[in-house]
């Protein structure tokens, strides 16, 4: 479950920027490339943000559909799953252009 050790990432990120500050609210930008399932990243989350500034913050997760350029003929598309091909010729020779983003937007935070 790699939910779990992007939970711990997403703690400890906030909670360095944090800097000792309760956090209320963690916006996460997740591609849909990275397979990520929310249910599961959200209770990891819960769980290992119990014992610091972050427990009880709600986790904002906005996924990211994944996106793709085909190097064959230049459309650019919606990738929905395996296998990436390009919905235009067929062609599996794709540029990712959105979908693998895995990151900590912002924080909401007391004062």
């Amino acid at each position: 479950m790699h939910e779990m050790a992007i939970a711990e990432s997403v703690v400890r990120i906030a909670g360095q920027h944090a800097n000792g500050r309760r956090v209320t609210k963690v916006y996460l930008k997740v591609g849909h490339l990275r397979q990520v399932v929310p249910s599961a990243l959200t209770f990891g989350f819960e769980l290992v943000a119990q014992g610091t500034p972050i427990e009880g913050a709600e986790l904002a997760l906005e996924q990211i559909p994944a996106l793709g350029r085909c190097r064959a003929c230049g459309v650019e598309s919606r990738l929905p799953g395996f296998p990436l091909q390009c919905r235009e010729c067929g062609g599996f020779d794709l540029e990712i252009v959105e979908g693998e983003e895995l990151y900590v937007e912002s924080l909401e935070m007391e004062e």
